[in-house]
């Protein structure tokens, strides 16, 4: 039998449906973001990043490098084991601290990534609680739905932030049933949010929990950069608040944030804690320090929010088909796979701009499009130089503009 034939027909299934994925090799500079070097085939090129989920450039802060490299020389690298065995760092400690303050909540609990945090914190979640029923949103992530999928329950989709769909499986359901209704605050493919207080209101009209994935917002939304549960006065609200440290943050890690008994009960019960080996106290000293940093500084997401305006505007003027939403994620829509890939690659190999195709099935066939990620430190220079490239990018390859509204003037 040959083997290597089953991975070999399997990635030829993925280049036919066009679904393979080409890993660009870069080196960011700290200092320079978002300038990095791309190791290109024939050698090394400066290009400029726009598809980076370091939303605020936080990775090269001078408090966030200095604590990680201060904390790296004084502690070592590695955490040297389990949070059970000897992995339980006092900078760690610090941090879980730090989470719970963020949120208003009793206590934190963090996971290696935010990935691990959903799937394990989800799924442990509902199989404490016997015969739980889990409302998840249409749209949710991977991770959301892999969580779910382990725990073994019994799981309900409903229609993408449709409270009418929600309300309807929620008067469907036992009401002395468990229920678990799941969802994100900020989708970042299209860059919507979810109602949470009008999620929030069912949940307590049906005897619900809700757990709300705050990744995309997290550091970036909210008086102290609490999320879009901050930002929409409903942070008290939600049961179980999930996050990463490893986009606003610029660090490493994933964490879920709630009362007391239920952080210990996952920290208890959850196999994707208990067998790995903990955070090295460098990275928690970082994202310590990234997340008091931005608790009591708003230039950096007043900044932020400014550029993926301008953003928009520009690429809108231009006649780029950007979908339109009030968050810092700025879609530019293609619809087709192999224009997607193609566009990325001409953008980076003719105009040295580094821009991720997002097809199939991160997004539904057919939706295909350009993620583009501002950072505070995107100038108007290089929007200007986006926007141009862009054009030329959807000329050549005959890509639908939307009509000028500028041009005739």
């Amino acid at each position: 039998m040959n083997y290597d034939d089953f991975f070999s027909d399997a990635l030829a299934r993925l280049r036919e449906e066009r679904r393979y994925r080409v890993f660009a090799d870069l080196e960011r500079l700290a200092g320079r973001f978002p300038r990095a070097l791309w190791h290109s085939p024939d050698g090394p090129r400066d290009v400029i990043v726009w598809c980076s989920n370091d939303y605020l450039g936080m990775g090269q802060h001078p408090k966030v490098i200095g604590a990680m490299v201060e904390t790296a020389t004084r502690m070592g690298t590695g955490a040297g084991g389990t949070r059970n065995i000897a992995g339980t760092n006092h900078p760690l400690v610090d941090l879980e601290r730090e989470l719970a303050d963020l949120h208003r909540k009793e206590a934190a609990l963090v996971f290696t990534s935010g990935y691990v945090s959903n799937e394990t914190g989800i799924s442990t979640l509902a199989r404490l609680m016997p015969n739980c029923l889990i409302l998840s949103d249409a749209f949710n992530h991977n991770s959301m739905i892999e969580g779910i999928r382990q725990s073994h329950c019994e799981k309900k989709i409903f229609r993408h932030n449709d409270m009418a769909h929600l309300e309807e499986l929620l008067r469907a359901a036992d009401p002395n049933r468990p229920k678990l209704i799941v969802f994100e605050t900020l989708y970042s493919m299209d860059g919507d949010c979810a109602p949470i207080n009008a999620i929030c209101d069912l949940a307590e009209r049906h005897g619900a929990m809700t757990y709300a994935d705050e990744v995309h917002a997290v550091g970036m939304y909210g008086p102290r950069g609490g999320g879009q549960a901050a930002q929409q006065g409903a942070m008290e609200r939600v049961d179980v608040l999930e996050g990463t440290l490893a986009k606003a943050f610029g660090c490493l890690g994933g964490y879920i944030a709630a009362k007391a008994s239920l952080i210990d009960a996952v920290r208890s019960y959850a196999p994707g804690f208990i067998f790995t080996t903990a955070l090295p106290p460098a990275i928690c000293a970082a994202a310590t320090a990234a997340i008091r940093h931005l608790k009591t500084s708003s230039y950096e997401r007043e900044r932020h929010q400014e550029r993926a305006a301008r953003v928009k505007a520009v690429l809108s003027a231009a006649g780029l088909p950007v979908m339109m939403n009030d968050t810092h994620i700025v879609p530019v829509f293609v619809g087709d796979p192999e224009k997607c890939k193609e566009a990325t690659d001409i953008l980076l190999a003719e105009h040295s701009i580094y821009i991720q195709p997002i097809n199939y099935p991160t997004v539904p066939k057919g939706t295909e499009r350009l993620r583009i990620t501002p950072s505070p430190y995107h100038d108007d220079a290089l929007i200007d130089a986006l926007a141009e490239a862009l054009v030329d990018v959807w000329e050549r390859l005959k890509l639908p503009l939307k009509a000028r509204a500028l041009a005739a003037e």
